[in-house]
């Protein structure tokens, strides 16, 4: 079976730190957030895996090249787009390698994806699409997801699986008729590219989807449990990290080699500490000085922390240089930016800075 991860995004909300890298290689728990996806596509029994790339592809590509292991099951590659071809229309530039049922998931989203589950479900109700979805309290910053008992039947908000029956992007409050949304993960079958235009940019949620609910034909949906975050925003990124080291014995996830967890502090055995850490993670080569504190954030590889400076609900990217005695609060810093000492950074984003 052929999984294809969607990373074709630029990920402009998260710059400054899609300035250097493509959105998918953003780093959760020391990880890029592609490579949750792509595990479990792996512990589904998935051993062949296309990857769509668009911005910086060149970075995914030797990402990528890493995931298969010659002595391993594991074949992986990337498929770079010339132009943006929107989600659908990149994994339809895949249509000739898709002979048999698929799997497409987004390489930006960092869930608890059961496709094993996914997939009987899929089986069992002859389904041409089947879609993994995400409960959520308020469902008017997404694309909410109606369905129904039945092929057939009318929408019921209480059901957490079901036929999909209708679509509605964020709704106002009295027009929500469910609080599950896409997450971004399907199960598709290869007649479903018959509907996907060539050369042209199209969008799965926005057009495949409805599309194929006007013509009748049966979708069906799965509510995922664990976590989802669609790490869309850069303070996701630290929201993410605290809830999975938080709930780390109940997910499927692992930490990456090298690193160690203690008391809410994930922190490479490389990284050089001699200040205070608390609800954080600290990537390889990192140096924190004596009397430093640092807070709810995230430090990419190669940041340095001075003597006595505060980071606190910030994220550092790649060789950072925070000052000794600099504050910094509520901030996004781009790789390589040196700070001025003689500054106090509240609610900024740098991109780079000397």
């Amino acid at each position: 079976m052929l999984g294809i991860i969607m990373a074709g995004g630029q990920g402009s909300r998260l710059m400054p730190l899609t300035a250097t890298r493509p959105k998918p290689m953003v780093e959760v728990l020391g990880r890029p957030v592609i490579d949750y996806v792509k595990d479990a596509m792996v512990e589904a029994g998935i051993h062949e895996i296309v990857v769509t790339t668009g911005y910086r592809g060149e970075q995914l590509q030797s990402h990528v090249e890493s995931w298969s292991d010659p002595s391993g099951p594991v074949k992986a590659r990337i498929n770079q787009e010339a132009t943006p071809m929107g989600t659908a229309g990149s994994v339809g530039l895949l249509r000739a390698s898709i002979q048999s049922t698929c799997v497409v998931g987004s390489g930006d989203a960092v869930a608890s994806f059961d496709i094993a589950s996914l997939l009987d479900a899929h089986r069992r109700n002859n389904a041409k699409v089947t879609m993994a979805l995400w409960e959520v309290e308020n469902p008017s910053e997404f694309g909410i997801v109606g369905l129904s008992a039945s092929p057939e039947g009318e929408v019921d908000g209480g059901l957490r699986e079901g036929f999909i029956r209708r679509f509605l992007e964020k709704p106002r409050p009295e027009e929500a008729f469910s609080n599950v949304i896409n997450a971004g993960l399907y199960i598709l079958e290869p007649e479903v590219f018959e509907h996907i235009p060539v050369g042209e940019k199209f969008d799965f949620s926005k057009q495949l989807f409805p599309t194929l609910l006007e013509l009748g034909w049966p979708m069906y949906a799965q509510t995922i449990d664990g976590v989802w975050f669609d790490v869309g925003q850069p303070f996701e990124l630290i929201k993410a990290q605290s809830t999975l080291m938080s709930r780390y014995d109940e997910l499927p996830f692992t930490y990456p080699q090298g690193f160690a967890e203690n008391d809410g502090v994930l922190m490479a055995q490389s990284v050089v500490c001699q200040g205070v850490v608390d609800n954080a993670v600290l990537g390889p080569d990192c140096k924190v000085g004596e009397a430093a504190k640092i807070s709810a954030s995230l430090l990419m590889r190669g940041c340095q922390v001075g003597q006595g400076a505060q980071v606190v609900h910030s994220v550092l990217g790649v060789g950072v240089v925070i000052p000794s005695n600099c504050i910094v609060e509520d901030c996004v810093i781009g790789d390589g930016a040196v700070l001025d000492s003689e500054r106090r950074y509240i609610g900024e984003k740098v991109e780079h800075f000397s």
